[in-house]
């Protein structure tokens, strides 16, 4: 399995899997092991994928200094990756708590990204608001599901700030578009794969500054794609809108009846729309 040093001195690993040119693709979780990714909805037959290991997570060593799990200092550990492929320029992908730390390194390195896709991500970074009645209002396109009543009791009791341990284990239907047995086997594998402590630290304090962040990706050169789910409660459609709204050349995607994983809820649709941005010819960037 190849591996590099970020500048620290962590020893940080990444899979290679695919044909085509490379997608460099970060996890969510926060602090969680890449596997979960997997081919992404088959769109290994256009993209090489490379998907890192954060720090302390799969592959990759446990840090001495337990504060650089903190996203900002992980920036670092992404350009070092592009200096190990050898590449001026790399097409990025963060999903979930992994957008942040992808808009973070567009920010600090327009000059390194060719093409950027968020997927269903968190709005950490960039500061924008999601709120009880977008979620629920989200949920609430689930009320023919047999296991919508419990679901959506706890979901409001989150949203109200008065969850009990076991409505968080709840809510787990509504981060799927299909709630079977296979998407309850991914649940579990899930839990076992994060980085509890780092997870902890990932958006600590200082990690984020959304009015700086969102004065450069205003700058962004760059294509973007937003890609979120109709059912995904945690990136609702409505803040997917306005992230959407906060670069200069960004496209929206809503993929039909998909949750928080896209690529598990529809891979065609999934693939199709990355695919088809992925490929695009992109106009020279300035000084170029």
């Amino acid at each position: 399995m190849p591996a590099f040093t970020a500048p620290d001195g962590t020893r940080l690993a990444y899979h290679v899997t695919g044909d085509g040119p490379p997608l460099v693709c970060l996890p969510g979780g926060p602090m969680q092991d890449s596997v979960y990714l997997g081919d992404l909805g088959g769109l290994t037959a256009r993209r090489t994928l490379i998907r890192l290991d954060l720090r302390g997570t799969g592959h990759s060593t446990v840090p001495r200094d337990p504060a650089s799990y903190r996203c900002d200092r992980q920036v670092g550990d992404v350009e070092a990756l592009r200096a190990e492929l050898g590449l001026e320029r790399i097409d990025l992908l963060g999903h979930s708590a992994g957008a942040n730390l992808a808009v973070l390194y567009a920010a600090r390195h327009p000059e390194r990204v060719g093409r950027l896709a968020v997927v269903t991500p968190s709005v950490f970074a960039v500061g924008l608001v999601v709120t009880a009645e977008d979620r629920l209002e989200t949920a609430r396109l689930r009320r023919d599901e047999p296991w919508f009543a419990p679901a959506h009791a706890s979901l409001e009791a989150i949203t109200s700030g008065r969850a009990k341990p076991a409505d968080w284990d709840a809510v787990a239907p509504f981060w799927f578009g299909r709630w079977d047995d296979e998407a309850r086997r991914f649940r579990a594998a899930e839990q076992q794969q994060r980085n509890d402590e780092a997870a902890a630290l990932y958006a600590s304090e200082g990690a984020f500054d959304p009015g700086a962040t969102r004065a450069a990706l205003a700058e962004l050169p760059s294509p973007v794609l937003v890609l979120a789910g109709e059912y995904d409660i945690a990136a609702p459609v409505r803040v997917m809108k306005e992230y959407a709204g906060l670069f200069p050349h960004a496209e929206l995607i809503v993929q039909s009846e998909a949750g928080h994983f896209p690529w598990r809820d529809g891979s065609g649709a999934f693939v199709t729309a990355l695919a088809a941005f992925l490929d695009q010819t992109s106009a020279p960037l300035p000084g170029t």
